[in-house]
C-alpha cells in the first residue's frame, strides 16, 4: 500500500479527466483498472513522461507543419509577384501593328489593367501576412506546452518526494525506537478496531467499555473516529474506534497509523468484505499485527471456519490453520469471549515492548478535531511523547493556542496528561485537520510566527496551483470536454467527516463522465453567513453534515437563493449528491409507442377537410406524433398528427378510453376500422450512466 496513488488523484494533480490518464496508462500496457484502482510511484512517473513526450512531440509537429505553411506561403508569394510583373510588363510593351494591337486589346485595357494588376499583389501580400497565423490548437502552441512541461515537472518532484518521504506517521510522533532510557515508561497499546460497516465494531467496543455508543449514532453507524480505554486489571489499553462505510477510507488509514494493534471484525455471518479487504492493506502498510475478531457468532449461519479460510487469500493464517494471525470467535451481544480477546491483546502488546519518554518533548497526533459552538475549537489527540499540561502553549498545524482545559476520554477534565493516553484539547485559535502532529512550543510568539510561516507556505502553494496552466483548460479549450460543473462547499462537524465527505465525493465525480464536482471550500462547525456569501460568489451548494445553520446565514441564503442542505447520515449525501448530478444531464428521448387507436367514424367537413373520430383503445396520442394507419394486414399511411380535437376543442393530448378527432392534411382516405399507432419522443430517464467503480 505504500507509495501508492490513485488514478483520479494523480489525474487530479495533473488536471486531467480521468479518462484521459486512463487512454495514457493503457498505453503503457495497463489496462485492468479504473479511477478509482492505485498505481505504484513508478508507473505514476512513466505516465508523466509519457504525457511529456506526446507534448514534445505535438509540439515539434505544430512547429514543423508552421514552418512548411510559411515555406509554402512564401513560395506563393513570390509566384504571384512575378505573374503581377510579367503582366505589367506586357501592358507596358509599345504596340507596332494595329492587328497586334487589337490582339492584345483585351489584355491593355489602360488604367483599368492597372486596377488588375494591384489586386493580385494585394492578395499575395495578404497570403504572406496570414501564413504565420494558421491556427494552431492550444495543446499545441509552444507556451501552453511548455507550462504541461513544467506542471509535469512539479509533479515529478513531489512524487518523488512522497516517495522518499513516506512514513506511517512523522517521526516526532511515532513510537520511539532504539535504546530504551532509564526514565521510560511502559504504555498502553494504542488499538484501532477495524471492519466493515455493520460488521459490530462499535458494539464491540460498546461491550468492552461498558458504553452504548452505538444508541447515539445515526443511522446506526460510527462516522466518527473516537478514543477510549478499557482498564484490565492493572493493565490499560486504549481503543480507536473507526468508521466502516466504505465513504470513511481516510478516517480508517488514520486509525491504522496511530495503532500498534489492530483488532479486525469480520462478522461470521457476513465474511470478508471490501472494507475487511482495505483494513488489512491498512494495517499492512502501517507495519502493525493483526488480531482477527470473528463477531456474530451467535447469528443464525454463522461460520468462523469459512470466515478463516476466506481470509486465507489475504496472508491471515489462523493459528489452528498452522499460522501465526490471532483469530478469537466471539458474540459482541452476549459477551461471549470477550476476555480472551482482551488477553491476546495484552499477549501482543506485551511482546512489542511499548513505551514512551515522559521528559521528552510532547507530541501528539490528532485523532480528531471540530467545532463546539461553546467551547471553540475542540481536538482528540493521542500523546505520543512527553506530556501537555494545562497552560501549555502548542501548535498543530496552522492552528495555535494556549491550552485552557484538557478532559480524558470520559470527559474529566485533568492538569494534564502522560504519553500513551488520549486527551481533549481546548484552546487552540482554529480546528486542526485530523491526523495533523500538535507539539509544544516556548511562548505565543513563538507559536504565531511558526503559524504564520506555515500560513504563507501554503498561501503560496496555492498561488502556483492557480497560476500554472491546467490540462483542463487545454483540454476544454479544445472542445474535448463538455462537462459541467456542480459546485459544492462542504461543512461538517468533525475535519475527519470533511476528508471522508471530499473523498467519497471525489470517486463519485470519477463515476460520472459528463458532470465535474468541485469542491469549492471546505470547514467546519456551523454554516456562517461567509459561507452563504462565498456560496452566492462561487454559484455552490452547501452540504451541511451534522452541523447547524447559523440564523443569518439562513436569512442570506433566502434573499441570495444559496441551496443549503444538511445531513446525519453520509450515505444520504451521496444519494442526493447522485441524483442532483444526473438532474444535471441533458435529457435523452428515444422514439417509443405510446398508444393505439380505431377509427370509429369519418367525418368529412367542408373548409375542413376529413377528420378521422377515433377511440384511443390504449396508451395516449399526443399532438405532433408520428402515426402509422394499417387496414387490415396493409399499411396505407404513415405521418404526422397535425391537429388533435376533443369535441370541438384543439387539445395537446388525450389518453384511452377516450375518444378524439384526428386529421391530417397529407392524408384524407380514412375509412372506419382502420388502425392507428402512434409514436412519440419519449425522455428517458438517466439512471445508467455510472460507471462501475472497482
Amino acid at each position: 500500500m505504500a507509495n501508492q496513488v490513485r488514478i483520479f488523484q494523480l489525474a487530479k494533480k495533473l488536471g486531467l479527466r480521468s479518462e484521459a490518464l486512463l487512454k495514457v496508462l493503457a498505453d503503457l500496457g495497463l489496462e485492468d483498472v479504473s479511477a478509482a484502482s492505485s498505481i505504484d510511484i513508478a508507473t505514476a512517473r512513466a505516465a508523466a513522461e509519457l504525457l511529456a513526450e506526446q507534448a514534445r512531440e505535438a509540439r515539434k509537429r505544430a512547429e514543423e507543419e508552421a514552418e512548411e505553411e510559411r515555406v509554402r506561403a512564401e513560395e506563393e508569394a513570390t509566384v504571384a509577384a512575378a505573374a503581377a510583373t510579367a503582366a505589367e510588363a506586357e501592358a507596358e510593351a509599345p504596340v507596332e501593328t494595329e492587328e497586334v494591337a487589337a490582339a492584345e486589346e483585351p489584355v491593355e485595357v489602360g488604367s483599368e489593367g492597372e486596377a488588375e494588376a494591384a489586386p493580385g499583389e494585394t492578395e499575395a501580400e495578404e497570403e504572406e501576412e496570414e501564413a504565420p497565423q494558421r491556427w494552431v490548437p492550444a495543446w499545441a502552441a509552444p507556451e501552453s506546452l511548455r507550462s504541461l512541461e513544467e506542471q509535469l515537472a512539479e509533479l515529478e518532484v513531489e512524487l518523488e518526494e512522497e516517495e522518499e518521504a513516506y512514513v506511517p506517521l512523522p517521526e516526532e510522533a511515532r513510537r520511539p525506537r532504539g535504546e530504551r532510557p532509564e526514565h521510560a515508561v511502559d504504555v498502553p497499546p494504542v488499538v484501532s478496531v477495524l471492519g466493515h460497516v455493520d460488521h459490530g465494531k462499535t458494539t464491540l467496543l460498546d461491550a468492552l467499555r461498558e458504553t452504548d455508543v452505538v444508541a447515539g449514532e445515526s443511522g446506526g453507524i460510527t462516522q466518527h473516529i473516537g478514543a477510549s480505554e478499557v482498564q484490565v486489571g492493572d493493565q490499560t489499553i486504549v481503543f480507536v474506534d473507526t468508521p466502516g462505510h466504505a465513504a470513511f477510507t481516510q478516517m480508517r488509514a488514520r486509525g491504522g497509523q496511530v495503532a500498534d494493534i489492530v483488532v479486525l471484525v469480520v462478522a461470521a455471518d457476513d465474511g470478508v468484505m471490501p472494507q475487511t479487504i482495505e483494513a488489512i492493506g491498512h494495517a499492512k502498510a502501517a507495519g502493525v499485527p493483526i488480531i482477527v475478531a470473528i463477531n456474530k457468532t451467535d447469528m443464525p449461519g454463522a461460520d468462523p471456519d469459512r470466515v478463516k479460510q476466506a481470509l486465507l487469500e489475504y496472508e491471515l493464517v489462523a493459528e489452528d490453520f498452522g499460522g501465526d494471525t490471532i483469530m478469537v470467535p466471539v458474540s459482541a451481544l452476549r459477551g461471549d469471549n470477550l476476555d480472551t480477546l482482551l488477553e491476546m491483546i495484552l499477549l501482543v502488546a506485551e511482546v512489542q515492548e511499548l513505551w514512551a519518554d515522559p521528559n521528552a518533548a510532547f507530541a501528539g497526533v490528532v485523532v480528531e478535531a471540530g467545532m463546539d459552538e461553546s467551547r471553540g475549537p475542540v481536538a482528540t489527540i493521542l500523546v505520543r511523547n512527553g506530556e501537555v499540561k494545562v497552560g501549555d502553549v502548542v501548535v498543530c498545524g496552522t492552528a495555535q493556542g494556549r491550552i485552557r482545559r484538557l478532559n480524558d476520554w470520559r470527559g474529566k477534565s485533568v492538569k494534564s496528561m502522560g504519553p500513551g493516553h488520549p486527551v481533549e484539547v481546548i484552546g487552540l485559535s482554529d480546528v486542526p485537520q485530523a491526523g495533523q502532529v500538535m507539539t509544544a512550543v516556548d511562548g505565543i510568539k513563538q507559536a504565531r510566527e511558526l503559524v504564520a510561516s506555515r500560513s504563507e507556505v501554503l498561501r503560496d502553494q496555492a498561488m502556483g496551483g492557480s497560476a500554472r496552466a491546467s490540462l483542463k483548460d487545454l483540454y476544454r479549450e479544445l472542445g474535448e470536454l463538455t462537462t459541467k460543473d456542480l459546485n459544492l462547499m462542504l461543512k461538517a462537524d468533525v475535519w475527519g467527516s470533511v476528508q471522508a465527505l471530499e473523498s467519497a465525493l471525489m470517486e463519485l465525480d470519477e463515476r460520472l463522465e459528463e458532470v465535474d464536482i468541485n469542491i469549492i471550500s471546505t470547514g467546519v462547525g456551523e454554516v456562517n453567513e461567509s459561507d452563504v456569501l462565498l456560496a452566492v460568489a462561487s454559484n455552490c451548494i452547501i452540504l451541511g453534515f451534522r452541523v447547524g445553520i447559523g440564523g443569518a446565514a439562513e436569512r442570506t441564503s433566502e434573499t441570495e437563493h444559496v441551496e443549503i442542505r444538511t445531513y446525519d447520515i453520509i450515505y444520504e449525501v451521496l444519494d442526493d449528491i447522485q441524483a442532483a448530478m444526473l438532474g444535471m444531464l441533458d435529457p435523452v428521448y428515444e422514439e417509443r409507442v405510446t398508444g393505439h387507436g380505431r377509427v370509429m367514424r369519418v367525418f368529412r367537413i367542408s373548409r375542413i377537410g376529413v377528420i378521422a373520430g377515433t377511440l384511443i383503445t390504449d396508451g395516449y396520442v399526443q399532438r405532433g406524433s408520428q402515426m402509422t394507419v394499417t387496414r387490415g394486414r396493409e399499411k396505407i399511411f404513415e405521418g404526422k398528427v397535425e391537429s388533435l380535437k376533443h369535441f370541438e376543442q384543439d387539445v395537446r393530448r388525450i389518453e384511452s378510453p377516450n375518444e378524439c378527432g384526428i386529421s391530417t392534411n397529407a392524408f384524407r382516405g380514412w375509412e372506419e376500422g382502420d388502425e392507428i399507432e402512434f409514436v412519440a419522443e419519449v425522455e428517458v430517464p438517466r439512471q445508467t450512466t455510472f460507471k462501475s467503480a472497482r
